[in-house]
């Protein structure tokens, strides 16, 4: 595909011509195989469609300025990937078998991998597949693990623009699954959003069950001030994004002060005043907040345009993704 048509292509809709999968059958996962990327003989009965016992990753792999190509910190991501299939009592993967299928398809589409800004966004899906409408109470015996493949551009190829987050009081999850990166997950905040969209022009929805910040529909939410970093303590009731942790990470190392408790709306609009808000994910890596909508009132974040620190610790981070920073933390795995 050439890069302007990636460039015009929405984010993950572009598939490569090949994938990786495999079965769980008989107690048993079976040898993986590449094969082409098409549709699957599911039955309609399968256990995913109808108790949502299915999970997913996304993380991507980069072609280096030498034409090199690695994978982000695929061994974080493989172990999430498990603890999901774990906690949704799915036949959980074995992580060598999940690394090779992952590089084994990256090494076959080598050539679908995009030169920066691009990435290949990598995507294993798991998913239960007997067939048994009766079995809401009944783990499946049976599942399908696929890892697709989706050259993208930079998120923010038409600009880098500060997103409208609206706050919702209520929870994005069940409390128990927001660690778990499920579809359902995805699926319950998407009302909210489209209302908020309508309502209030709003790009995102900034979930605060009680008052107390937890995240966004498709993101981890911090707040960045004064070589100071905020941002909601790892539980159960919210993602435990890898952005998250590698934003942290280095931000560490460059001398800021990592918080990680719990904090709630008001703090949070006290700290906007003169501080800023970013999103963190695979997609965007980090997105400046530039309004947040509190009871159909905006308060403007810092000047209301992405700010300088946001945008510092982004490149940083980039920087490290594309291999054009020394990667002293372990993270890149080479193809």
């Amino acid at each position: 595909m050439d890069t302007n048509a990636l460039r015009q292509a929405p984010f993950g809709s572009v598939l490569t011509d090949s994938m990786s999968i495999t079965w769980f059958r008989d107690g048993k996962w079976l040898p993986e195989r590449l094969e082409p990327t098409a549709p699957l003989p599911i039955h309609p009965a399968a256990h995913a469609l109808h108790y949502s016992s299915s999970c997913f990753e996304g993380f991507k792999a980069y072609r280096r300025a030498d034409g090199g190509i690695h994978i982000f910190r695929l061994d974080r991501h493989i172990e999430r990937f498990r603890r999901s299939a774990k906690l949704l009592v799915l036949p959980e993967p074995d992580s060598e078998q999940v690394s090779r299928m992952v590089l084994s398809l990256v090494d076959r589409c080598r050539r679908d991998v995009p030169d920066a800004p691009g990435a290949l966004y990598l995507r294993p899906v798991l998913f239960g597949t007997v067939p048994n409408i009766g079995a809401a109470g009944t783990p499946t015996p049976e599942a399908c693990l696929v890892v697709l493949a989706s050259p993208v551009w930079d998120y923010f190829a038409g600009g880098f623009k500060p997103l409208r987050i609206a706050v919702e009081l209520s929870s994005r999850t069940a409390p128990h699954l927001g660690m778990v990166k499920t579809g359902g997950n995805y699926a319950a905040a998407l009302g909210p959003t489209l209302a908020a969209r309508r309502e209030y022009r709003a790009d995102q929805v900034l979930f605060c069950p009680d008052g107390k910040v937890q995240e966004t529909g498709a993101a981890n939410f911090l707040l960045i001030r004064d070589q100071h970093i905020l941002t909601r303590g790892l539980d159960t009731t919210f993602l435990h994004g890898v952005t998250r942790d590698s934003a942290l990470t280095l931000a560490r190392d460059l001398g800021y002060e990592v918080s990680e408790r719990i904090f709630d709306i008001d703090e949070t609009l006290r700290w906007i005043t003169d501080g800023e808000a970013v999103l963190s994910g695979t997609a965007a890596v980090l997105a400046g907040v530039g309004t947040l909508i509190h009871q159909g009132r905006d308060y403007r974040v810092g000047t209301g345009d992405v700010g300088p620190l946001t945008k510092h610790l982004r490149a940083a981070l980039i920087a490290i993704q594309r291999g054009e920073a020394p990667d002293k933390f372990g993270w890149l795995t080479p193809v």
